[in-house]
């Protein structure tokens, strides 16, 4: 073989084959592993993409019906309840332990559901905080 083109006559060895066989294995594992390796990486960073959103999903999915979008307060229910503001500096003045313990185990006979059972600890913690952003 003469840069690449056959020569006429010349015949390729099965020791030649093998380590052709050999070379082209070795190119698909490298290949295997770089796209394990994409996946895995796209993965993980659309997983911390989608735990960054996930605070405020969970206060979006549990809390806005009666909170409102901002923590107002200001939809029917929270007028009704004359909820006051998430915001406001009663709220923000409470620790966070007294905040998980309200949204864990609820406020009042007909005032607010306890979410203990539905939201787990991490995400009660990050409610608490999303609820800390909402400082006026």
């Amino acid at each position: 073989m003469f840069a690449g083109y056959k020569l006429e006559g010349q015949r390729k060895s099965p020791d030649f084959i093998s380590k052709c066989s050999i070379s082209t294995d070795r190119s698909r594992a490298v290949l295997l592993n770089r796209a394990a390796f994409a996946v895995i990486a796209l993965t993980l960073s659309f997983s911390t993409y989608a735990y960054a959103d996930s605070a405020a999903y969970n206060y979006k999915a549990h809390c806005a019906a009666c909170h409102g979008a901002t923590g107002a307060g200001d939809t029917m229910i929270g007028k009704n309840l004359k909820l006051r503001p998430l915001g406001s500096p009663e709220v923000q003045a409470q620790s966070d332990e007294d905040l998980f313990t309200i949204i864990s185990k609820g406020k009042g006979k007909n005032r607010m559901p306890a979410f203990d059972h539905r939201l787990s600890r991490d995400q009660i913690y990050d409610i608490v905080k999303y609820i800390r952003s909402l400082k006026q």
